[in-house]
């Protein structure tokens, strides 16, 4: 195992901020836990420091907003004077299908999955290129990937939007800074509140089906993504499904998009 890191760690007061926060404590890493929630953050931040964290820092922000993005950032450094990873992980969802979404829900759906991680990216990148040493991560989805859930149709929108985004500056600061690793994560269904919290939500949310098979997906557990994350830090790779069903799919998807958007439709 390596020496321990300094971890700043977005959308951290629930789901799998949160067990990525308690996995990396457990490894004996600093974390930086923001999220809008304090008292959410706060409880966090306990239960990383009884599993072993030498520090978690809680700082209540909300990354739609780069000016608490940029305060985030700030006081890191200051307090814990290192950033060794910085981990976009905040995002919300929205059930609406793409020809009844309205203004607002679209809105919010980008600020907090493209925009956040976008003014992340721009706030620490500067700092990880100066030292050509760290790693960004940005938490995506394998519905960025494939279209299987059209009634989560901008947040499969926003979540492609982030995909390209990384690509693009992986490419851009593997010439400027080749020991700046960027990474994006993919996970499928995770047994969190995010279907429960997304706009429009139904009291019940349907199980997911894959197209070809019609079988029900299965779910992972935060602690089971955040453990792929956390060995993405220590062998970092550009991409990363966390359930291997999801690559799987994925590959299917782009063999015959035609066949299988068909086969979805039924």
């Amino acid at each position: 195992m390596s020496a321990p890191r300094t971890v700043v760690i977005t959308g951290a007061s629930a789901g799998i901020g949160e067990a990525l926060a308690l996995e990396l404590a457990a490894r004996g890493d600093r974390v930086v836990l923001a999220a809008r929630r304090r008292p959410e953050l706060e409880r966090v931040a306990a239960e990383a420091e009884r599993r072993g964290a030498p520090s978690a820092v809680v700082v209540p922000a909300d990354v739609t907003r780069r000016e608490d993005v940029n305060r985030l950032r700030d006081t890191a450094l200051d307090v814990l004077g290192a950033v060794d990873v910085w981990v976009n992980n905040a995002g919300r969802g929205v059930v609406r299908a793409v020809l009844e979404l309205t203004d607002a829900e679209f809105d919010a759906v980008m600020d907090v999955n493209v925009r956040s991680a976008l003014y992340g990216m721009q706030a620490i990148a500067p700092y990880f290129v100066e030292r050509n040493a760290g790693h960004l991560i940005n938490i995506s989805s394998f519905l960025g990937r494939v279209p299987l859930v059209t009634f989560r149709s901008a947040y499969n929108a926003a979540k492609a939007a982030l995909n390209a985004l990384t690509a693009n500056v992986r490419v851009d600061l593997r010439a400027r800074a080749p020991g700046v690793h960027v990474s994006l994560v993919m996970p499928g269904i995770v047994t969190t509140e995010f279907a429960r919290n997304a706009l429009n939500a139904p009291a019940n949310s349907p199980p997911f089906r894959t197209p070809a098979r019609n079988e029900t997906m299965k779910p992972q557990a935060p602690d089971e993504v955040a453990r792929a994350i956390a060995e993405l830090i220590e062998h970092p790779v550009a991409e990363l499904y966390t359930n291997p069903a999801s690559a799987e799919l994925a590959r299917r998807y782009y063999a015959d998009v035609g066949a299988f958007e068909a086969a979805a439709a039924r």
